[in-house]
């Protein structure tokens, strides 16, 4: 059987992979801590699953809804974009997906057109530059150095800048190193896309989840002109935990949504109908729980960061967002007589039963992933795993 080329080239989610490879350990009856997916542990809210049940009682989960995603959504996540960014869109604005993932599928498909550039900073999600060359289009990376906080500046996004060059992919708080740009920093990137004509795809999904005083400014919000260059990207799964329930949105110019919806309908129909009742009283609902998620990753954060930058080796920046941590392993590979970060990830999972992302999957082959959407127990646990790793691996190197 032949397979089509877009496949072919395609890489698999290192992510999903890890997470798959520790299942299955698992499932043999090994002790693994799986710190891989970007998951929160927590039961989605009562008040969500209820609206489900009430959807299923009532008869309206049993049928197909519009392709776009039913009007109280979309509603919805107008008001929310008013509550938290002070913005004022319409529900033509919005379209609803199945996952924020397949929002930015259906924009990639919707914009490019064979060999237009699209620039990523490094590190990445995995996913972006893949779903790029889904879509014929030439994913630009730009390194980003742990000294800026990973961040891209405007030097170096023009460096990358060609007539090619239809968007680039902001993320903040970024996965996997949970960093924020400031406000100045976004009015530069901003202006920056303003003045050459590039769209921003603003990936806020993890915008709710930030710590220690620290702030998420949306990009949209810092002037008009940069409103109407930014693409938003967003969803429940994170902030409400509610991964299972799939369902994103984005928020954008009307003709851009309607080109997405065309896509949408003729591939998933419609995101599905209960997880769309669920996730208007999502956003509509009480939001104490947001905060108390919120509040728990912040003391999980705090507390697992110290011992993480005591492991031997490790080179590890505080995140301001999200729920990752994402250290500079080389010293430690040294140590350890490794030549690169993902065999020591696998010997880590294979020996101490710890499992972890290989920062490769993010474009950073020095640095590995740390989720801490898990319990303070299993965290603890995990820490004092790696260290009594590495201590064996030292010894055996020397």
């Amino acid at each position: 059987m032949k397979l089509s080329k877009r496949v072919r080239q395609l890489l698999p989610s290192v992510t999903l992979a890890a997470s798959t490879k520790a299942k299955k350990l698992k499932a043999e009856g090994k002790d693994v801590l799986n710190l891989t997916v970007g998951e929160p542990d927590f039961a989605t809210p009562k008040n969500i699953q209820q609206a489900a049940i009430q959807a299923i009682t009532d008869g309206k989960a049993s049928y197909y809804t519009p392709s776009a995603g039913i009007p109280e959504l979309r509603q919805a996540v107008v008001e929310m974009i008013r509550r938290e960014y002070g913005l004022d869109y319409e529900a033509k604005n919005v379209i609803v997906t199945d996952g924020a993932k397949y929002s930015l599928y259906l924009l990639f498909q919707a914009m490019l057109d064979i060999g237009d550039e699209v620039i990523i900073p490094v590190p990445y999600w995995v996913s972006y530059g893949e779903q790029v060359k889904l879509a014929e289009g030439t994913p630009i990376f730009i390194s980003c150095l742990q000294e800026n906080d990973f961040k891209v500046t405007v030097d170096q996004l023009e460096e990358v800048r060609t007539e090619r060059t239809r968007l680039m992919i902001l993320n903040s708080p970024s996965n996997p190193t949970g960093m924020i740009y400031t406000e100045d920093e976004l009015r530069a990137i901003g202006n920056w896309a303003v003045q050459h004509d590039i769209m921003i795809v603003s990936d806020d999904i993890y915008g709710q989840l930030v710590y220690n005083g620290n702030t998420f400014t949306p990009l949209a919000s810092v002037s008009e002109d940069i409103r109407r260059q930014t693409i938003i990207i967003n969803g429940v799964s994170k902030s409400y935990a509610m991964t299972g329930w799939r369902i994103g949105y984005t928020i954008a110019d009307e003709q851009l949504i309607n080109a997405m919806n065309n896509i949408a309908s003729h591939s998933t129909s419609n995101p599905t109908a209960v997880s769309q009742y669920a996730a208007v009283e999502a956003l509509n609902g009480n939001q104490e729980t947001v905060e108390e998620m919120r509040i728990a990753f912040e003391e999980r954060l705090n507390t697992i960061y110290p011992k993480a930058a005591a492991l031997p080796g490790f080179k590890l920046t505080k995140p301001q967002g999200a729920f990752y941590l994402f250290p500079d392993i080389s010293e430690t590979l040294t140590l350890c007589g490794y030549n690169n970060v993902t065999d020591w990830v696998d010997d880590l999972l294979e020996e101490a039963y710890v499992a972890l992302v290989t920062g490769e999957g993010f474009g950073s082959e020095n640095h590995i992933r740390i989720s801490y959407a898990s319990d303070l127990a299993v965290l603890e646990q995990a820490i004092e795993r790696i260290a009594g790793f590495i201590e064996k691996k030292i010894r055996e190197n020397n």
